[in-house]
């Protein structure tokens, strides 16, 4: 199999409709997701968790948060294996649809105070449903389309599916904020509920969009050779030891920052400054909004640089900013806080956020790329998104200060900076090599 071969079957209409499937699924799946870290800060710790005192409510509603990351890897080997295996495609209609259901699910869950223990169960069981949905989805959305664009240009188009974050994130937080106009005991009674139900309608305009879409020609040159995988997860883990323990690395600027930003913030900012939810709700709104412009040039970037190149700079930019956000948000200033969230957000973590779907898609062979493309950023869930609300809380419980956060988010980004540093270059490798290492044919 050569690139060229892959690649001589692309037309434009299959980019596009390739970026234009992969930025929606990713979009209404990431939309699900945050709504519940939302609602996580807002909602669940009064509704759910109503015989904890607000404090402690709320490290338990975070506590729930995180089982959504302890859930991803699972949903990443599993679903990992039939993308590797069956295809792209396939797999991604199927991780729609679970993440789109639990949603609306959790939408419809009495509270605590109508079935007792059993709605927070009921909560955690609907979160571990999208976990999994989630970590089954990003892999092949990106997949879909790095598999698909032009050699030099898949930075680029790469960065794309990443936008699923800020738009999934500036639709959850427009709704919740358009709900949060809402009386608070109306809010409290059943506006939150609103957003949740919404993603039914959303999961319907997504699977039209995703079944219209072909398989990837890389994947799908790979099958009619009959060289798929016969056990991704185990080929991969013999194969890529050292790529995985690296980009597991590298997720910890992106991450950590995310997670405090945009929920840990929301309780802090509310309960603790005194401040406003729509404060914070409309610095977040802004923030993804310049985002939308900053993937895709960083992801260029990347395509003229390097895929590593970027990911440093921006790494050490976040061991700086985590100092500088904390003291804009302690301004009290709306003005200051908005810019705090877009530089958070629109530099912070898209500088790093922006190259990795392609770097990772490029660390592995087509045979493992599904799996191995989810798996580390997944797992990574676990140690860094999952529990960065709830270690926040805690830090700052424990020290009455955001400094010991700052400094939190410094040294994982230092980690991740590290990680990078030895992790390969691949912006000029060629996809179907099974190794990394061979140079993209400049016809490509």
């Amino acid at each position: 199999m050569t690139t060229q071969s892959a690649h001589s079957q692309i037309t434009d209409g299959m980019v596009r409709r390739a970026l234009v499937s992969s930025v929606v699924g990713t979009a209404i799946e990431w939309y699900d997701f945050f709504l519940y870290a939302t609602a996580s800060a807002l909602v669940f710790g009064h509704l759910f968790f109503p015989k904890f005192d607000p404090v402690v409510g709320t490290l338990a509603s975070f506590g729930t948060f995180m089982v959504g990351y302890v859930a991803r890897p699972f949903g990443a080997v599993f679903f990992g294996h039939f993308g590797d295996r069956i295809g792209r495609k396939a797999t991604l209609v199927a991780t729609l649809f679970i993440m789109g259901a639990a949603t609306f699910i959790i939408g419809i869950l009495p509270t605590y105070d109508s079935i007792g223990i059993w709605a927070p169960a009921l909560l955690i069981l609907m979160r571990l449903f999208q976990g999994i949905g989630v970590g089954g989805e990003w892999g092949g959305a990106v997949l879909m389309v790095v598999e698909t664009a032009p050699a030099e240009k898949r930075g680029f188009y790469g960065s794309f599916p990443q936008m699923g974050v800020p738009i999934g994130l500036l639709m959850s937080t427009g709704v919740f904020a358009l709900a949060s106009q809402l009386p608070n005991e109306q809010f409290m009674s059943w506006g939150w509920r609103i957003p949740f139900l919404i993603s039914f309608l959303l999961i319907i305009v997504g699977l039209f969009i995703r079944l219209r879409v072909t398989e990837s020609p890389v994947f799908r040159e790979l099958k009619e050779a009959k060289a798929v995988a016969k056990a991704p997860l185990i080929e991969l883990l013999r194969t890529y030891p050292k790529q995985i323990i690296l980009a597991i690395g590298t997720r910890f600027a992106t991450d950590i920052t995310f997670n405090v930003i945009n929920v840990f913030m929301l309780a802090y900012g509310t309960q603790q400054l005194g401040l406003p939810r729509s404060v914070f709700l409309e610095a977040i709104l802004i923030g993804c909004a310049v985002e939308l412009i900053t993937l895709p040039l960083f992801g260029r970037l990347s395509d003229m640089i390097g895929r590593r190149t970027v990911y440093m700079l921006g790494a050490i930019f976040v061991t700086i900013y985590g100092f500088v956000f904390f003291a804009l948000i302690e301004t009290l200033q709306p003005a200051y806080i908005i810019l705090a969230y877009v530089l958070g957000i629109a530099f912070s973590q898209a500088s790093t956020y922006g190259v990795q779907s392609t770097w990772f898609s490029e660390i592995f062979g087509t045979r493992v790329r599904y799996t191995g493309a989810s798996l580390p950023y997944q797992i990574a869930g676990i140690i860094t998104s999952g529990p960065a609300p709830l270690l926040s809380a805690w830090l700052f419980a424990e020290y009455q200060s955001t400094t010991p956060i700052a400094l939190y988010i410094a040294v994982t980004a230092i980690i991740s900076l590290v990680s990078a540093y030895f992790l390969e270059e691949t912006f000029r490798h060629n996809l179907t090599d099974r190794k990394v290492g061979a140079t993209v044919p400049e016809s490509n």
